[in-house]
């Protein structure tokens, strides 16, 4: 029988946001011993500071959760990075965990990964049917070949890797830098500031139309444990809500969390990004049992509640 206090554990990006939250599931779960690789210790660009991560640490299971992310702006800017970064460090942390006799690895793919014009909701056997959403495309797609990495390190090898699909991630942990922050955050940020300041106005990019599904970061990390527990598999497999949840929806609650009574200006020249986004959780359900338990409200009080308990640090405000 499977037990977390049995298994040594190397979280990459353990420090940053989603990996901030499965560390603490893996710690609730008395997990025997974790490792947190940290990107100042560690360049996973660099394929000898990888074979040097897995040696030192020999891990039974690691979770590959490090990553170059953000939002659309950064995406447009840096689109070369975006996919040298990503690339290269899942490339070469798949390897070396298979050549270092990991027992399972686990990755976060990106959800944008999908065909931009994919039916929705986004079910797993339409992944590969067209290219994604075209600014993160060089994001997406470099997440993407983890998947065709782990079906041929399983062919070839037999290593057992699974790939996560989250959808729109938030939670505590986040990056709220209104620079390259993905849109709960950013939201969060400005209606936290503007009901603190009492400013009469926010602006909100694109016309708030546009749907997602967001999931809890808390929940993620539960379906990602219960992913290294029993599936066995080198199928994608989504990890989200199953709901659609508007930009407009979004700042509704906000408004109403925070206390904000000033005016949402819509800046409908900035884009809207893909107009919908919801995935198929089915195969979560049936082959996991997972199901995100924490809705839209209740998520963005707590990431609120977190954000203003943490307002000082200068790292969120940069």
């Amino acid at each position: 029988m499977f037990s977390w206090k049995n298994e040594r554990v190397v979280v990459t990006g353990g420090a940053g946001f989603l990996g901030s939250h499965v560390v603490l599931a893996l710690r609730e779960q008395s997990c025997a011993e974790l490792v947190v690789a940290r990107k100042k210790d560690y360049d996973l660009t660099h394929e000898e500071e990888v074979k040097n991560l897995i040696e030192r640490t020999k891990p039974t299971i690691v979770f590959h959760l490090a990553g170059l992310v953000g939002g659309i702006l950064p995406n447009k800017e840096r689109p070369a990075e975006f996919f040298y970064t990503n690339l290269l460090a899942g490339t070469f942390m798949l390897h070396y965990a298979w050549k270092c006799g990991v027992k399972k690895f686990i990755a976060a793919g990106a959800g944008c990964g999908y065909p931009e014009q994919a039916p929705m909701p986004l079910k797993e056997e339409s992944f590969w049917d067209g290219f994604p959403q075209k600014e993160s495309a060089p994001y997406s797609l470099a997440k993407r070949l983890l998947h065709i990495q782990s079906i041929a390190y399983r062919q070839q090898y037999g290593f057992d890797s699974v790939i996560c699909i989250p959808g729109n991630i938030y939670g505590p942990f986040d990056n709220f830098n209104l620079l390259d922050a993905h849109v709960i955050p950013a939201l969060v940020r400005k209606f936290v500031e503007a009901a603190q300041f009492k400013l009469p106005s926010i602006d909100v990019w694109g016309s708030g139309r546009p749907t997602r599904d967001f999931v809890y970061a808390a929940d993620v990390a539960q379906g990602m444990l219960r992913a290294a527990e029993i599936y066995d598999r080198s199928e994608i497999v989504n990890m989200s809500s199953g709901v659609e949840t508007s930009i407009r929806t979004v700042c509704d609650h906000l408004r109403d969390i925070t206390g904000y009574v000033g005016e949402v200006n819509w800046n409908s020249s900035r884009p809207d990004g893909q107009l919908r986004r919801c995935f198929d959780v089915t195969k979560a359900k049936r082959e996991l049992g997972f199901t995100a338990v924490t809705d839209i409200r209740t998520g963005l009080e707590r990431t609120v509640r977190w954000y203003r308990e943490n307002i000082n640090n200068p790292e969120l405000r940069k």
